[in-house]
């Protein structure tokens, strides 16, 4: 059995069983995912940043409006955002999806045009999209993952950029049956005032949506473009056996909405860091996925995803090039 052989190379390797904590397990996914005793080091790295505005901005539940989203794409693009600084540290491509923003950017290097509309509606008065509209960017999300399959991309993360976004989040969580107190939170420094008011928002969007029958429900009732195009995105990452690296809790509860489609897609799947975003560990925990990194960032834009490659690659360093006892003559200790 495939998982049983990775595990013997890597307790045969010149050190005691174990030793090297989640570090083993993050190599043993990538073996399993590859297929193969020994993964291959990834050729090309990219980051897949889906940006798309949120209706519900409308009812005032976040520090920025909703034109910081368009601005923060054009920063992307110029390679001055955070992410494009992580990215280079760590040499990865830097692509950004436009999923739904009120804006239509000219064509520009690096920028995909996935626009399913100008933004979702406000779901306290209506479905965020509709059904129609909520397939169409899952299938938007898994054109996407061809073009990282095409260009042969092997390890990417995925990011996200969306004023109100989290309270989307907040949402798709809770229909999902997530405790809503046990997922409330800012993502950007807001008021208590806000605060409160993004709690009562999510909390009258339940009352007006539920029942929820099934993940596309989810998204075209509460959901987001940018959500709905990870989800797809990483559907078909699976699908095609790529490893893809979750960043906050934006993208893992776009994660979610695949999960709950089809979940396989776990085993695909790594959680880059936790967000100070106390619900994204809440969801981690759910999907059984730990994270890599713990810095307290919550920051988005797929920062916290990038920044776990280093720790990827070097697991894959460890099972590839390592001396085992026999080579290096080392006698083994006895060990249980």
């Amino acid at each position: 059995m495939l998982k049983n052989d990775i595990k013997r190379r890597l307790n045969n390797l010149a050190k005691p069983k174990g030793s090297l904590g989640y570090l083993e397990e993050i190599a043993i996914k990538m073996a399993m995912i590859q297929g193969r005793v020994i993964p291959e080091l990834p050729r090309r790295k990219a980051v897949y940043v889906f940006a798309g505005d949120h209706g519900i901005v409308e009812e005032g539940i976040s520090a920025f409006p909703k034109e910081v989203t368009a601005q923060m794409v054009f920063n992307f693009l110029k390679g001055g955002a955070a992410i494009n600084v992580f990215s280079r540290h760590v040499g990865s491509e830097v692509f950004v999806v436009d999923a739904g923003v009120d804006f239509d950017f000219p064509e520009s290097p690096g920028l995909l045009k996935m626009k399913i509309g100008r933004g979702t509606r406000n779901f306290l008065k209506e479905t965020a999209m509709t059904r129609k509209k909520a397939k169409c960017a899952i299938d938007y999300g898994k054109k996407v993952a061809r073009h990282a399959i095409d260009r042969k991309v092997d390890l990417i993360a995925v990011g996200d950029m969306g004023i109100g976004n989290t309270t989307t989040a907040t949402a798709i969580a809770t229909a999902f049956g997530y405790k809503l107190e046990d997922i409330i939170d800012i993502g950007t420094v807001v008021s208590k005032e806000q605060l409160e008011k993004k709690e009562k928002v999510v909390r009258k969007a339940m009352e007006i949506h539920s029942p929820f029958k099934d993940p596309i429900d989810v998204l075209s009732k509460v959901g987001g473009f940018c959500f709905g195009e990870i989800a797809g995105f990483i559907l078909e990452c699976a699908n095609n056996r790529l490893p893809v690296v979750l960043d906050g809790f934006p993208t893992t509860a776009a994660a979610l909405i695949a999960y709950n489609i089809d979940q396989k897609v776990v085993d695909f799947m790594f959680a880059g860091h936790k967000s100070k975003v106390k619900g994204h560990s809440v969801i981690l925990n759910r999907l059984k996925l730990r994270p890599i990194l713990d810095l307290d960032m919550r920051l988005g834009e797929g920062t916290g995803a990038v920044l776990s490659f280093s720790i990827i690659e070097a697991a894959i360093h460890m099972i590839r090039e390592m001396t085992t006892f026999d080579d290096a003559n080392i006698v083994r200790g006895n060990e249980l």
